[in-house]
């Protein structure tokens, strides 16, 4: 007899819950935030496929080394979206998970599955990091205004490589830029 495997599964911690933590950090400002951090993390998620979407459907003269910012790019925001996801952990709660739930917490809309010119694709990653930079500075001001002064610091951290990228992306938009495709 086969014994099914999501029976024998044993739920550590429920998603939404704040439990404990090591950190020390109050039940009550640990749950605000999670919150906080859990959308920027699914922000962090959509961006980061919207990034690899518009780099996969690149053509033109430009093409690679657009391509090779993109990817750049989206592996950034792989990378702040563990920060986010280890710090959400650390203060006792569960990072969002999966692609229905980054598009619920998600404050960055997701763009969808058709295909834009390029410069449509960049004024919306444009778009899409003007939100996740509000949002970040938004939480950042939350942290410090709880004393949670690490995750700030991994805020802070997210929040200049956004505006770096935000900035070449504007300067890739300039309107005596090449055309791209």
């Amino acid at each position: 007899m086969t014994t099914n495997v999501s029976q024998q599964r044993q739920v550590l911690q429920r998603a939404g819950t704040v439990e404990e933590n090591a950190v020390r950090f109050d039940a009550e400002k640990a749950g605000r935030m999670v919150e906080a951090l859990n959308a920027d993390l699914a922000a962090t998620y959509v961006l980061y496929h919207q990034l690899r979407k518009h780099s996969w459907s690149l053509t033109g003269l430009y093409a690679a080394d657009l391509r090779r910012f993109l990817d750049d790019a989206a592996a950034e925001a792989e990378r702040h979206a563990d920060a986010l996801a280890r710090r959400v952990g650390a203060v006792g709660g569960v990072p969002v998970s999966g692609p229905a739930a980054f598009e619920r917490h998600s404050p960055v809309p997701f763009e969808g599955e058709d295909v834009y010119d390029v410069r449509s694709s960049l004024a919306s990653d444009l778009e899409a990091y003007g939100d996740l930079i509000e949002s970040v500075s938004s939480h950042i001001e939350l942290a410090e205004s709880l004393g949670d002064h690490a995750t700030g610091t991994v805020l802070r951290e997210q929040l200049l490589d956004l505006e770096a990228r935000a900035h070449a992306i504007h300067g890739f938009l300039a309107p005596d830029a090449p055309s791209r495709g």
